[in-house]
């Protein structure tokens, strides 16, 4: 049988990690690739569907081949869910197309082997590439466990009474520290004795860097777009409620003023959203992997962009695809104390109001990446919008007269600045308008000769007359 065009597969945008088997491999090797690349980043196995197999059982019916896939999945433990496999034709073959979606939320074993991909094979995991992956998807919680060495009084009482005093419990009675610390997972009882996890001592601890000295935030100003030897520094230390205050003294002292337009009045506001930059800093600090030691948080400031770094992957079944609905926290005893004090709010990442933020300053939408086992958040600067030109200023009060609507003056606005704009930028700038709605503001505009129409259909775009 002819070996598919895997080339002409993969251009359908599937991931690099694909398998061939052919028809008759049995359940127990195909369960094996399934549940390795399920504790990976997931991939597509191919099956291969003898000619003679196709031509009786027809090409979008092979269940015998299909009844196997499943056998295979039921063989991982626990069950494997996949998507309904596909059947496809490749020239005079038939394949079976078996795709094992990435972020899924368990580990799982076959007959009590853990197993992972490395290239194009399937291994048992090592002990430690296991742990990792236990911590990575929750199954293990690293922030509920307690360091060797730690005890009670190595936090701060001060920080706890604070904390105790945020949460207005009802009653005349003073909270029991023991006990709510207890139930929120900050303390273990271990041999009937008390001891701090490493969220107790992240959120409260006398010095929480004792316990893991790369739960820091690496703050820098850099004059340029690049990173260069002279820049403005802070390494912000202590615990987290202490480096979120740090952080915020850091951007108010950093951050630049500019004059921003807002349809046709100029407002000053800082050159990124602080309550944006902000959400991202919080979002670090919660949800980071504090299991990798080996390096901290970093905010970049750069002359054109602001980064967030973030050390860890996405936890869990989240991925850049689906992160702004996700729900799935690495950390929900920090997200949960965070909360408590109220840094952050428990429905979800955040990420999303970072991304609302930014439509709302009619800023381009933040970039989210994985890079080299990071996540790293860009925002781009609105200096490109900055009131620098006394014409622009002239040219819009030319229509102050005039009663235009505010997504007309926002038109404007936008105009002053890119000189010309289409239907798809307009509807970028009111993304919950009603397209017709936008194209009668712009002809509107154009009848009233505010604009100039230029060009037909798709082509078409608007200029200040």
């Amino acid at each position: 049988m002819a070996f598919p065009d895997i080339k002409s597969l993969l251009s359908r945008g599937m991931g690099p990690d694909l398998h061939w088997f052919p028809e008759d491999v049995s359940p127990s090797r195909l369960a094996a690739t399934l549940v390795g690349m399920a504790n990976a980043s997931g991939g597509v196995v191919l099956l291969g569907i003898s000619p003679r197999s196709a031509e009786i059982q027809g090409i979008s019916d092979a269940r015998e081949v299909v009844d196997r896939v499943f056998q295979a999945a039921l063989l991982s433990d626990p069950p494997l869910v996949l998507p309904i496999p596909t059947t496809h034709k490749v020239g005079k073959a038939c394949v079976l197309w078996i795709s094992v979606p990435s972020g899924l939320p368990h580990v799982y074993n076959l007959e009590g082997r853990f197993l992972g991909r490395e290239g194009r094979q399937t291994n048992p995991l090592s002990a430690r590439q296991l742990r990792q992956l236990l911590l990575e998807r929750g199954v293990v919680q690293f922030e509920s466990q307690v360091p060797p060495g730690a005890k009670f009084d190595d936090l701060d009482p001060v920080q706890v009474e604070a904390y105790l005093e945020a949460l207005h419990l009802p009653g005349n009675e003073p909270p029991n520290a023991r006990d709510i610390l207890l139930q929120r997972g900050c303390l273990k009882i271990i041999d009937n004795g008390l001891y701090p996890t490493y969220t107790g001592l992240l959120v409260f601890g006398r010095h929480p860097q004792q316990w893991l000295p790369n739960a820091t935030l690496l703050a820098a100003r850099f004059p340029s777009v690049a990173y260069i030897d002279h820049y403005i520094k802070q390494d912000i230390r202590g615990t987290l409620p202490e480096q979120l205050r740090q952080a915020e003294a850091f951007l108010r002292d950093n951050l630049r003023s500019m004059v921003r337009l807002v349809g046709l009045a100029h407002l000053e506001s800082l050159e990124y959203p602080f309550e944006a930059v902000r959400e991202l800093l919080v979002n670090a600090v919660a949800h980071r992997d504090y299991n990798i030691q080996g390096d901290n948080i970093h905010l970049h400031i750069f002359s054109d962009r602001l980064e967030v770094h973030s050390p860890g992957g996405l936890p869990g079944p989240v991925t850049l695809d689906n992160l702004l609905e996700a729900r799935f926290s690495r950390n929900p005893v920090i997200v949960q104390v965070l909360s408590d004090m109220g840094f952050i709010e428990r429905l979800g990442y955040g990420l999303d109001r970072v991304v609302a933020v930014m439509r709302q300053k009619n800023m381009r939408p933040p970039l989210f990446e994985e890079v080299g086992g990071t996540f790293r958040v860009t925002l781009y600067s609105a200096m490109e919008m900055q009131v620098d030109s006394q014409d622009a200023l002239t040219l819009l009060s030319t229509y102050n007269s005039l009663d235009l609507n505010p997504r007309q003056q926002k038109a404007l606005g936008y105009l002053a600045f890119h000189k010309r704009i289409t239907n798809s930028e307009y509807q970028e700038q009111c993304p919950d308008v009603h397209p017709e709605t936008l194209r009668r503001d712009l002809a509107d505009l154009v009848s009233r000769g505010v604009l100039i129409k230029v060009g037909d259909k798709r082509a078409t775009y608007y200029i200040v007359k």
